[in-house]
This record gives C-alpha cells, sequence and structure tokens, in this order.
C-alpha cells in the first residue's frame, strides 16, 4: 500500500512540476522573437516606408512600420504578424497589399524587432488598439483593413470585435490557443494555465464587418478544421478560401491564395503579374523560391 501512495505522489509531484514549468516558460515556447538594434535601418526593393515610434501608457515603445503603395491610397491595411521574427521580415509580405493600391502598417509586438515593454496579452491587446486610434486620427474605419496572420489572427479579431473596420482577413486562424496547445500537451490544466488562450471563436461572434478565413488543408500547426469550425460563427458574414494542399507557412507560395486576395480586395477578380506578389518569398527564410 505504501508502494502505491509513493507512487501517486511521485506521479503529483512531475504532473505539478510539469505545470509550473508551463505556466513560467510558455512566453518561451510560444514567441520566437527577433530582436533588431536601435540604429537598425529598414530597406526593402521597390518600396516606400515611414518607421513610427509609439509611446504605450505604461512607457513600452511599439515600433511600426509603413509601406506606401504607387498612386493614391485605397486604405490602410493594419497586418498583425505571426509569433516569429519581426517586421524586418515579414516586410516582405506588404507587397501584396500595396500592388492593390493600399498602405500597409506593420507593428512588432512587444518584445520583438525595436519594440519594447513587458509583454502580456492584455498589453498588446491594449498596445494595438492604440495603434488601431492612431490609424482613426489619419482615415476613416471604413478605410481600415485588419489582416492576421497565425498568432496575428486572435489579436485582429478582438480589434475587429471592439471597431468597426471595413473588412477582416484571417490567415490560417486558430479556433482558439488553447485547443491549439492542447493537441500537445492533452494531458495539462492549459485553461488554467495558459496565459494567452486567445480565444478566437469568442470574440468573433461580436464582429460586424465581413470576414474572409484562408486556410491551408494541409497545416500540421493549426488544423483546417479550426477555420471550417471559425466560418460557421458567424456564416452570413464569413467567407472561408481554401488553399488546396497549403501549410501553415507557405500560402503565399500558391497562385490560389493571390488570387483570393484579388478577389477580397478588389472584388474584381483578373490576371495577376505573379512577379508583383511575394509568391516567391519563402517563409521564416533568407532565400527566395526560384521559379522552374
Amino acid at each position: 500500500m505504501a508502494y502505491w501512495i509513493s507512487t501517486a505522489l511521485l506521479i503529483l509531484a512531475i504532473y505539478i512540476g510539469i505545470s509550473i514549468a508551463l505556466y513560467y516558460l510558455q512566453d518561451y515556447m510560444l514567441f520566437k522573437p527577433e530582436k533588431l538594434p536601435e540604429d537598425f535601418q529598414f530597406d526593402y526593393e521597390n518600396q516606400e516606408t515611414k518607421e513610427y515610434n509609439l509611446e504605450t501608457r505604461d512607457g513600452a515603445t511599439i515600433n511600426g512600420l509603413r509601406f506606401f503603395p504607387k498612386g493614391e491610397s485605397k486604405g490602410v491595411v493594419l497586418y498583425l504578424k505571426g509569433n516569429s521574427k519581426s517586421i524586418k521580415g515579414w516586410g516582405k509580405f506588404a507587397v501584396d497589399f500595396t500592388r492593390h493600391g493600399y498602405n500597409v502598417l506593420m507593428v512588432d509586438y512587444r518584445g520583438f524587432g525595436k519594440s519594447t515593454g513587458k509583454r502580456s496579452q492584455k498589453a498588446i491587446k491594449r498596445d494595438l488598439q492604440l495603434v488601431y486610434n492612431k490609424i482613426k486620427e489619419q482615415t476613416t474605419e471604413d478605410r481600415i483593413i485588419l489582416y492576421g496572420r497565425s498568432l496575428g489572427s486572435g489579436f485582429a479579431t478582438k480589434l475587429a470585435s471592439m471597431n468597426n473596420p471595413k473588412i477582416l482577413i484571417l490567415d490560417a486562424p486558430y479556433y482558439s490557443l488553447t485547443k491549439v496547445t492542447a493537441r500537445y500537451a492533452p494531458f495539462m490544466p492549459l485553461s488554467l494555465l495558459l496565459k494567452y488562450p486567445l480565444p478566437t471563436y469568442k470574440w468573433l461572434k461580436y464582429v460586424q464587418c465581413p470576414v474572409h478565413i484562408i486556410h491551408g488543408t494541409n497545416d500540421k500547426l493549426i488544423p483546417y478544421k479550426s477555420s471550417v469550425k471559425l466560418s460557421k460563427i458567424k456564416p452570413k458574414l464569413t467567407k472561408l478560401h481554401t488553399v488546396i494542399g497549403g501549410g501553415h507557412k507557405n500560402l503565399n507560395n500558391f497562385e490560389s491564395y493571390h488570387s483570393m486576395l484579388e478577389e477580397i480586395l478588389t472584388k474584381e477578380p483578373k490576371a495577376i503579374d505573379l512577379e508583383t506578389t511575394s509568391i516567391n518569398v519563402i517563409h521564416s527564410s533568407k532565400k527566395t523560391k526560384k521559379k522552374a
């Protein structure tokens, strides 16, 4: 009897130990930031940019980069990126919107790039609302498009639920971050441990603008079925765009993805000059994809 009690106590101690480790280490597991020196100069071929630094009420600095289209602007795309790198690399995807006549604003979350401050779900939501408010000072909400990629999809949905943008576009979104992490730690009490639950499905209920969800059928990190479930929350406002064979990090390498953006942004699908898009950009790599 004593043996079984000792074994049970050992298992309990290990379980508690793992739970504590998950709680304190989740920031390191979830976020993969690239930090940039304050004097780093952003440079993109054939792209006009302007850098911004926004001070928050708790003393943090949110660094952002604005990409300008050639010709008259149709509006602003606030592009909320994924959990890795910095806007240094993510900036390569701005062409997919500037080519359509939109300004693109990308910001680094706290601890990414040149942005500073203690990171938390509440702080990031507050930072992004501050950014959104600054955009509203320069244009009307019917000219603002929110684009959320992977991790950014939850934050984009939250912003859309609290404001009235023209369109919300979700790229490889999760139903909730708790659901995603539960696939890797099914026996842990993640609803209690997770500091970034990001319940996209809850926030989506309050979104009043058109919603476009883009997801690949071969996404191994966030399953395609997550977007199917999300698309059913506000079915009259939502359209699901399926990239056949698309994974989690390579949707931009599919011509169908660019056709979908063409349809969403212009509502007048036409032949695309793929050389003006990000189709050759390999995500998370300095190399570019060579055409056959």
